[in-house]
């Protein structure tokens, strides 16, 4: 069904393109992540739009699966979309280029659901973007948020152990081990680790620890990856949460919205699974709304990022992606509000009355975890040193554990893989 609803799409996408023509103002170009949002609400857009305006619009949905993808498609000018949804350091590095234009949030009688609904926790990690001069609240809003942690099995792992990265190095998981395939995230987390004493001691702060890309801070994180390697089972995009879930993995470094699926799909058959923020730190990831230098409707694609902070609108897309939105409105905090959790402090997310709220405490980590995260940032042209360091580390030669893990993948699990087409799934394959 999902295969044939995108098909429809992708069709109803080529079929306007062709009859677009001089109408292009009629026509907003949105450029997003595969399954990022609930694909009904395109047509109610389409209709608000024009209640609130006058103005006709179509929307024409293109997905894209990595960053640089979409970001050279954005810089050479190829493409003249209208709104576009990048991580935290792409949006980072546009503004650098000078490739975004600041968002006109003057929608007069229409509801500002940004300015009404957005966390000031996200206002304040979008101040710390660095745009070349340039705030990224004037040129970016919030869409989607997450974090870095580890996905454990209870049943082997104890909490002690999986409080800290260190797990990573211990002898007794080998085999059992499966590291992210994405350098930033991976490099982020050991760099955290190996300068936790410092970070303690207040002899360097966590920003300053993420904006290291010095040749010194990559020799380390390498050196402790080599170390590693031999107890790894699989370094993985994807199919790491479902070794969890079959248990043929017993810890996981993941992201926050992969280890919630993980956890809810492992549950009815009876596999406990769990999630924890290290002790040492950890880093959180953002997605948000842009609007490319080279639009052709900025108009549609501002009041479109309105659209998506719309209370209702909101909780459709997180129920449809399960990933964690930007917005903190009152109706967002209701519905994902659950008595079965014990209360927690989110009022760094959801404002001061928000102290004792029942939620799930991965997807809204209370306020003394969240307060030990950190804020990733581009490197730039150290990118490429980043790059040739994971490519040393990874080599060619995947272990045997790994190869045994691939092919039970392939050939094996089809009762599971069944299982699972009926299941929402959680968590994306993007940051990269």
């Amino acid at each position: 069904m999902k295969v044939m609803k995108k098909t429809i799409l992708l069709l109803a996408a080529a079929a306007l393109m062709c009859a677009c023509g001089p109408d292009r103002e009629h026509i907003l170009k949105v450029y997003n992540w595969s399954d990022y949002m609930d694909v009904t609400a395109i047509e109610e857009f389409e209709e608000w739009y024009e209640e609130q305006t006058g103005e006709p619009v179509k929307v024409i949905l293109q997905t894209f699966d990595i960053n640089e993808t979409m970001l050279s498609k954005i810089e050479k000018g190829q493409e003249d979309f209208d709104v576009v949804c990048p991580s935290d350091y792409i949006i980072e590095r546009m503004l650098k280029k000078d490739l975004l234009l600041p968002i006109d949030r003057n929608y007069g009688d229409t509801p500002d659901y940004i300015s009404e609904n957005l966390s000031p926790f996200i206002t304040s990690c979008f101040d710390k973007f660095e745009g070349g001069g340039k705030n990224a609240n004037d040129y970016a809003v919030g869409y989607m948020w997450g974090t870095v942690g580890i996905i454990y099995n209870p049943k082997y792992v104890t909490d002690e152990e999986a409080s800290t990265w260190d797990i990573f190095r211990n002898p007794k998981f080998e085999g059992k081990l499966f590291m992210k395939e994405d350098a930033r995230d991976v490099f982020s987390q050991i760099i955290i680790f190996l300068h936790h004493d410092e970070l303690e001691r207040g002899e360097i702060t966590m920003d300053e620890l993420m904006h290291d890309s010095s040749d010194e801070a990559i020799a380390e994180v390498e050196a402790f990856l080599n170390e590693v390697k031999p107890l790894v089972a699989g370094w993985e995009a994807d199919f790491g949460k479902d070794q969890m879930i079959l248990e043929r993995g017993w810890v996981s470094l993941n992201w926050s919205g992969d280890g919630v699926w993980a956890r809810d799909q492992a549950a009815p058959q009876g596999v406990d699974l769990k999630f924890s923020f290290p002790k040492e730190g950890f880093t959180l990831f953002f997605d948000g709304w842009v609007i490319p230098k080279y639009a052709k409707n900025p108009k549609a694609a501002s009041y479109w990022i309105n659209f998506m902070n719309r209370p209702d609108i909101v909780i459709r897309n997180v129920i449809e992606t399960g990933y964690v939105s930007c917005n903190a409105a009152p109706e967002v905090l209701e519905a994902f509000s659950d008595d079965s959790y014990e209360p927690i402090d989110v009022s760094y997310f959801f404002g001061p009355d928000a102290t004792a709220v029942r939620t799930d405490p991965v997807l809204y980590p209370k306020r003394s975890d969240i307060e030990r995260a950190g804020l990733q940032h581009d490197w730039g042209d150290r990118s490429q040193a980043l790059i040739e360091m994971w490519s040393h580390v990874k080599g060619d030669n995947a272990n045997a554990v790994t190869a045994i893990v691939i092919g039970a993948v392939l050939l094996g699990g089809l009762g599971f893989a069944a299982y699972k087409r009926f299941s929402k799934k959680r968590g994306k394959k993007h940051r990269k």
